[in-house]
């Protein structure tokens, strides 16, 4: 398990609730070098994290070896995956991962973390996610989502926001079929 060398608690997340509207089916049960994208992350955080929470949608009723907690919402935007991850999480750093980045590591997560100290977020070059959200990130997500303002971008121009430089190749996502057949 990949550790924090500061020794920090770490929580972990899990998004499956995305709408996967490009790839007409969900992103979480597509099949990925013998595992789920879901099954995937879900280890890969599991090997950064002490906790890991999965936050989807219980209505999508996903049949996944682990439990997904409702995020709380009719909405489907990252944002609010991440507040609920924040309000679900036992340890003040929540480490957040969609399920559709089947090339990040958990080292990556654990560089992610290591360069939280004084930050409410931590983010690639890239975007948002993957990401290190600090519980003090909460409110200012709050706000955005009630004010309808649901870009994740968005919400951290509030925040006191660290961006970490990292293997860009760890960072690409699936968001069609095709991108899967290429990762495969």
């Amino acid at each position: 398990m990949v550790r924090s060398r500061q020794g920090l608690t770490l929580s972990g997340a899990l998004l499956v609730g995305g709408g996967s509207r490009r790839f007409h089916s969900p992103k979480a049960l597509a099949r990925f070098r013998g595992e789920t994208l879901a099954e995937r992350a879900h280890r890969v955080l599991a090997d950064a994290c002490d906790e890991v929470i999965v936050v989807g949608k219980a209505s999508d009723r996903l049949p996944l070896p682990f439990p997904v907690v409702d995020d709380g919402s009719g909405l489907r935007a990252p944002i609010v995956g991440v507040a609920a991850a924040l309000r679900l999480a036992s340890a003040e750093l929540c480490l957040v991962l969609p399920t559709d980045m089947p090339w990040v590591t958990a080292g990556l997560l654990g560089e992610l973390a290591e360069c939280a100290t004084g930050f409410d977020a931590v983010i690639t070059q890239t975007g948002p996610l993957p990401g290190a959200y600090r519980r003090s990130a909460l409110p200012e997500l709050e706000r955005s989502i009630a004010g309808g303002r649901l870009a994740l971008y968005r919400a951290l121009e509030g925040l006191h926001v660290n961006v970490v430089e990292c293997d860009v190749a760890l960072l690409g996502n699936v968001n069609t079929p095709a991108d899967l057949g290429g990762a495969a």
